[in-house]
């Protein structure tokens, strides 16, 4: 039964969100390409239709103040402050003025009443305010009952004055909203109509260069899948720069299981042609029936044999290969694992080993690859050193690459390794002197090693010490 703290939710614990969410590169990148556009698109729209209300208006305000202007300029009132007919003296500066209910109106505001022009003797207007010279106002919009009885709406400019500094008095003109609605009707359908005409296009071109710019991507499938079907080798190297580091990832990967496969059927072709000696002296001594105490002691001897084969075979195989993009391994704790091991098997000579190791230097491999490496070199070292030893770790850098290779090198004070004899030494089986106890393995497994790891082995003089040098370079971005 879940328990108070579970939190798994009615899905089970499965993302709400994985069943719309598209599985293909490109439709993520249509998807959310069409939602920036759409975005983008109706941002813009709300801001040239903003940009454009606010331009009529302010056009609207202009010409209403042009009319009371003309207005101001002209009107003239009697002794008693009443306006002297305007429409008979003075033309107005519309011919809307004289129509009654046109939609354009004025509306002059006086102490003692108010005057209107022929266009609002219809109409209800909405009485205006004294306004004190010189102030204006705009306003709008403002509720009004048409001529016909319908409800309506006017813009409003008005600005207060003085005629003659005997008395004051406000004129308001009035424009009916559906001119300017008119306006906005066909601006914003001419302005969606472009935009929605735009969007298509650019989705359209959108989708041409998704599909151009994930071409690359494409190839490199149809690659994979005619490697996958035998039908190449590896990856090419024509790909762009982004996916490069991918193309060759896959290469390395190829390569490393083509030679672990390799490596393995080599081992298992030398394993059996090793049994094959062992097997037939075995069979010579059944067919020629031998003494059963003669036959015991050659069984003996050729299955302790076989037995040294096979664990030979097994350690070279275990010892081949690395692990693809393993994580840094710190060189230090595990040379002095090695080295207290070593000062143990080695006491009575009382060898010294000494370490210049660098902090930044880390082995990017399997954790036995760096123990087998360092343990063949410094037991090597012990075996032919008097006193001392060195080993040195230090960093490999390389700015065209991602991570730092490594270099090792062990040194020891014995007799060293004369040049002609270097490429002797290091044949698998081959020991420096016939005299010192071992195999001649280990040098072997330290080539191999280096190998897997694509490095390369330098035997020379130590400057140092005196004696031989083993240098290790393991290669960057590996």
């Amino acid at each position: 039964m879940p328990g108070a703290g579970d939190k798994r939710g009615a899905t089970g614990g499965r993302d709400p969100f994985s069943g719309w969410r598209p599985r293909s590169l490109r439709a993520r990148q249509l998807l959310a390409a069409s939602l920036g556009l759409v975005a983008f698109l109706a941002l813009a729209g709300y801001a040239l239709d903003r940009a454009f209300v606010e331009t009529a208006e302010r056009n609207l305000r202009e010409r209403l103040e042009s009319y009371a202007n003309a207005y101001a300029n002209d009107i003239d009132f009697d002794r008693g402050g009443a306006v002297i007919d305007y429409e008979v003296v003075n033309s107005p500066p519309d011919p809307r003025f004289l129509q009654p209910g046109s939609g354009l109106y004025t509306q002059i505001v006086l102490p003692s009443g108010y005057w209107v022009t022929i266009s609002g003797e219809g109409p209800a207007l909405p009485q205006g305010r004294m306004l004190a010279a010189p102030q204006q106002v705009f306003d709008g919009p403002l509720p009004v009952t048409q001529i016909d009885g319908s409800a309506g709406e006017v813009y409003r400019y008005g600005r207060g004055l003085v005629w003659k500094d005997e008395f004051p008095y406000t004129i308001y003109v009035m424009e009916d909203t559906r001119a300017l609605a008119g306006q906005l009707r066909v601006f914003r359908g001419a302005l969606w109509s472009y935009l929605g005409g735009a969007g298509v296009i650019l989705l359209l071109l959108q989708m041409a260069v998704l599909r151009w710019s994930l071409r690359p991507l494409n190839r490199v499938v149809a690659e994979l899948a005619r490697v996958q079907h035998g039908q190449l080798s590896r990856m090419s190297d024509r790909h762009p720069r982004e996916l490069e580091p991918l193309t060759e990832s896959i290469n390395v990967l190829i390569d490393s299981e083509r030679e672990n496969l390799e490596r393995q059927r080599n081992t298992l072709a030398d394993l059996a042609h090793s049994l094959k000696t062992p097997l037939a002296v075995l069979r010579a001594q059944l067919d020629e029936g031998v003494h059963a105490i003669a036959l015991r002691d050659e069984l003996d001897t050729q299955l302790r044999k076989m037995n040294n084969l096979v664990s030979y075979q097994l350690a070279r195989a275990a010892s081949g290969g690395h692990k693809l993009f393993a994580a840094p391994v710190a060189i230090e704790p595990n040379a002095e694992e090695i080295v207290r091991g070593l000062e143990k098997v080695y006491a009575a000579k009382g060898v010294i080993c000494e370490f210049e190791i660098d902090p930044s230097a880390q082995f990017h491999g399997e954790i036995g690859d760096l123990q087998e490496l360092l343990g063949n070199l410094l037991e090597n070292a012990f075996k032919w050193a008097r006193s001392r030893v060195l080993l040195t770790a230090q960093p490999r850098l390389d700015s065209a690459h991602r991570r730092a290779g490594l270099l090792l090198a062990v040194e020891d004070d014995g007799p060293g390794i004369a040049e002609e004899d270097v490429a002797r030494i290091l044949q698998r089986g081959v020991r420096g002197d016939e005299r010192v106890q071992g195999h001649g393995i280990g040098l072997g497994i330290v080539q191999d090693l280096i190998r897997d790891y694509r490095g390369e082995l330098q035997v020379v003089r130590s400057q140092e010490l005196g004696g031989a040098c083993f240098i290790v370079t393991l290669p960057p971005n590996l």
